[in-house]
């Protein structure tokens, strides 16, 4: 989460009035994330999420990633839902931006997880695989092989800056990715996502799992290598006894298959390509006024650089 788009006591205010959630009390804005513009509203009755989708989330899309927030939380998976104004419109527009409520969800992150942590990590998205059955609606992953290769493409003439060097291993990897990543495995919708700070606990348990908008259709084990990525090398060098707690969690939960194992170890390497682009793109084109924390690329290009020394899946992860 993070703010781009400024709103006025005046505006919200105005824009409540097509809901029945009584007088605003008071809104902050929240500054994680990179995605788009999020506040906590405070009403009458009670607290929310105001969220506006900024440019890089597609205003058609909004349907699908609140059918998927719907659809999980119904088995079992603590996702906010929308609410609906009087009208029954789970969208409208706020400062010329689409915008949405969201039920809260209470817990805090654990932006340096333990272990136990992130074993409870890996069973949640385990849990959110196993929630995706049934799920009909499809949306190509905007951040596959091809988006990569767009991103790089941005950043290209520039990616040295981050890094001497930067821009020939973004091209190898990019070619050994095209060669070898996997064509058949367990697919369905994904939360593609689920770093730590889109996580909430309460005690021991997870209590919220937010920011569905970059949910897809893709292999459950590439979002495991995200997961795995992203907590395994959270507030920390890569620790490798959360990445195992983190894996032992998830097959207690749902067991990886043959084909599986195989495709991790090259999944690894392009969740770690994928947020290193990103954070990338966002290091070098940075919005002017956006109340917003650019994170640091190097970091998964530290893990990029581990997951190619790795010979097997013994290795991994």
């Amino acid at each position: 989460m993070a703010v781009y788009t400024h709103v006025s006591r005046e505006d919200l205010q105005a824009w409540l009035g097509a809901y029945d959630l009584g007088a605003l009390k008071d809104f902050s804005g929240v500054e994680q994330g990179v995605e788009n513009t999020n506040y906590v509203v405070e009403t009458a009755r009670g607290r929310f999420i105001l969220t506006l989708f900024e440019k890089r989330t597609a205003e058609a899309d909004l349907p699908f990633f609140a059918a998927a927030m719907t659809h999980v939380a119904a088995r079992g998976v603590p996702a906010p839902a929308p609410i609906s104004d009087t009208r029954g419109r789970m969208f409208s527009r706020l400062c010329g931006r689409p915008a949405a409520m969201f039920t809260f969800l209470e817990g805090r992150q654990r932006l340096a997880p333990s272990v136990s942590d992130c074993r409870a990590m890996g069973a949640l998205n385990a849990r959110l695989h196993l929630a995706a059955a049934g799920f009909g609606p499809t949306r190509e992953n905007a951040l596959a092989l091809p988006g990569w290769r767009a991103l790089a493409d941005k950043c290209r003439a520039r990616a040295d800056e981050a890094a001497p060097g930067l821009a020939a291993l973004i091209e190898d990897e990019l070619g050994f990715l095209a060669a070898n990543w996997p064509s058949a495995a367990p697919l369905g919708l994904i939360h593609a996502d689920l770093f730590p700070d889109n996580v909430f606990f309460l005690g021991d348990a997870v209590s919220g799992v937010i920011d569905f908008y970059f949910a897809c259709t893709d292999f459950f084990v590439y979002d495991l290598a995200l997961t795995l990525n992203a907590w395994a090398a959270a507030g920390a060098p890569y620790d490798a006894e959360r990445a195992h707690a983190l894996l032992a969690g998830y097959e207690e939960v749902r067991p990886l298959s043959a084909v599986e194992k195989t495709a991790l170890p090259v999944c690894l390497r392009g969740a770690s390509l994928r947020i290193l682009l990103t954070r990338l793109h966002d290091f070098l084109h940075r919005v002017d006024g956006a109340l917003v924390k650019v994170k640091d690329p190097l970091e998964y290009r530290a893990l990029l650089l581990r997951h190619r020394g790795a010979k097997d899946f013994s290795d991994r992860p």
